[in-house]
């Protein structure tokens, strides 16, 4: 993935603290600069001040290039918010890529008669898009199907049309018309005949398939938040038909019965690891909006692959949902785990000693690292996580215990007392991973697996925006789940489970 590093003007927190929020809220930000031209001592979190003359000088640009170590750099000139549109960094990336271009300007203004108007930098006009787009579409789908058909015969023939070989099976003997209906409207095929063989094509078979996933993009985009009206409007851009509210309500029927068979499929294999943790989504009830917490399972399997375990809604993340969750995973039959890795809250850990007693618990160390750094100021911050990342690389538990006594001390000496405290208190719990063969330490002591997901869910919910209720955002928080793990994702082998099973002597 390309990444930026982004560079904005600096002159106090309050300017710039919703830019940096819409600038963190794009996967390909790498690194965040503040440009001051005055020597300013209040600090960003995870943003570094650069001290400049000025906006325009020479000098700031050779500051910026000396820091310029991403594929691309972001320069905003203004002291104002700047205003993210939907995906506008990840286009600007693609335009600058497409076209080799060495700069790429946007801007979200232009001026019409001396008067100001926001101009997005991509606009659609929508009456051509209505008129034109279908017959695009529908013609360029006909051309492809009958030359598809074409290599077909081909290859049945073992030669191609007038070409005499010695390894030929048959002949071409023209063709017929036929008439093929598809989501984007009529079509022509051109069916070839065959003068030995019996012509005999999987292609249209395939074809129906393929049109099977425009239902499934309809279903996605009423779960997604998008209105009944505007998918109707969607379809028919896009199809050249659009489609009635009854068949939108039906599809939305299919796919949730679909996925809830998904969602309570049994879990007859074993898993020794298990990640639990929680997302927060916003909902609609009552006429207020509030939170919602949906509660996701992974674990890794005797073979060493991902598998979305379940997930399910729960009001909060209390010791009542937490117990729920976990009932609802045993009753599909889930087995006793051997590690069971999560935050910490008094819920779960609750939930896990009923219902999980004798699997091991291992506190996400990343988490064990922000409880720290909530006593400590932005200034020491990549002091202390040095620090605190040497108590995880010891060789075993009782190396990781006198790190531990000694980062203590090294925390007291430099008053911070509280963060000590942290520390000392919580380590231990962060250490089961040393009961497990050491090349399972990394990944058994972070949250990796569940935070790439959640990672995923917030960018495909945050266009959401809030749900109507907590089924719809269950329903789709599980498509996404159940998405991520037919691919790459569930399909290549997270660990070597040899040394769990096979220890070495």
């Amino acid at each position: 993935m390309k990444t930026i590093n982004c560079f904005i003007p600096f002159s106090g927190k309050v300017q710039v603290t919703e830019t940096i929020k819409g600038l963190r809220n794009c996967e390909y930000v790498k690194n965040i600069y503040l440009l001051s031209s005055e020597k300013s001592k209040e600090q960003i979190e995870g943003c570094e001040i650069l001290d400049i003359p000025s906006l325009n000088a020479s000098t700031t640009m050779k500051l910026l290039a000396a820091y310029s170590d991403a594929d691309f750099t972001l320069l905003y000139t203004k002291h104002t918010t700047l205003e993210l549109g939907y995906f506008a960094l990840e286009r600007m990336v693609h335009i600058a890529e497409d076209s080799q271009a060495g700069m790429v300007y946007a801007d979200s203004y232009h001026v019409i008669d001396g008067e100001q108007k926001k101009a997005p930098v991509i606009q659609i006009n929508q009456e051509v898009l209505h008129n034109n787009l279908s017959g695009y579409v529908r013609k360029n789908l006909e051309n492809i199907l009958n030359e598809l058909l074409d290599a077909e015969a081909d290859r049945l023939c073992h030669a191609k049309r007038y070409e005499r070989n010695a390894e030929r099976a048959s002949t071409r003997a023209g063709s017929y018309k036929r008439n093929f209906e598809t989501t984007s409207g009529k079509v022509t095929l051109n069916i070839p005949r065959l003068r030995n063989l019996p012509f005999e094509t999987a292609i249209i078979e395939r074809y129906r398939r393929r049109e099977s996933s425009i239902e499934e993009a309809m279903m996605e985009m009423y779960l997604a938040g998008v209105s009944v009206r505007r998918v109707e409007d969607i379809t028919e851009a896009l199809w050249g038909a659009g489609v009635s509210a009854g068949t939108i309500s039906n599809l939305n029927k299919k796919i949730y019965g679909s996925i809830e068979e998904w969602r309570n499929r049994p879990l007859e294999a074993e898993y020794p690891y298990i990640y639990m943790d929680g997302i927060w989504l916003k909902r609609s009830w009552g006429g207020t909006v509030e939170n919602v917490s949906i509660l996701v399972a992974v674990g890794v399997n005797k073979e060493g692959y991902r598998e979305m375990l379940g997930a399910a809604e729960g009001s909060r993340e209390d010791a009542e949902s937490w117990k729920h969750f976990c009932r609802y995973l045993k009753e599909r039959g889930l087995r006793s785990a051997k590690l069971i890795i999560s935050d910490k809250s008094l819920g779960i850990l609750e939930a896990l000693g009923d219902f999980f007693p004798e699997a091991h618990w291992q506190r996400y160390a990343v988490h064990f690292y922000r409880n720290a750094f909530s006593a400590v100021p932005v200034s020491r911050f990549r002091k202390v996580a040095a620090m605190l990342k040497a108590i995880h690389a010891q060789e075993d538990r009782e190396a990781a215990r006198v790190k531990v006594r000694m980062v203590t001390e090294k925390l007291k000496q430099l008053k911070l007392e509280k963060a000590a405290a942290l520390v000392e208190g919580g380590a231990e719990e962060t250490f089961s991973y040393y009961d497990f063969p050491p090349t399972h330490w990394r990944s058994i002591r972070t949250n990796n697996p569940p935070e790439r997901i959640n990672r995923e869910l917030r960018r495909r919910t945050r266009v959401v925006g809030n749900f109507p209720d907590g089924q719809s955002a269950l329903m789709l928080v599980c498509a996404r789940l159940r998405y991520i793990a037919g691919h790459k994702w569930g399909t290549e082998r997270y660990l070597n489970m040899r040394p769990l099973y096979q220890p070495a002597f």
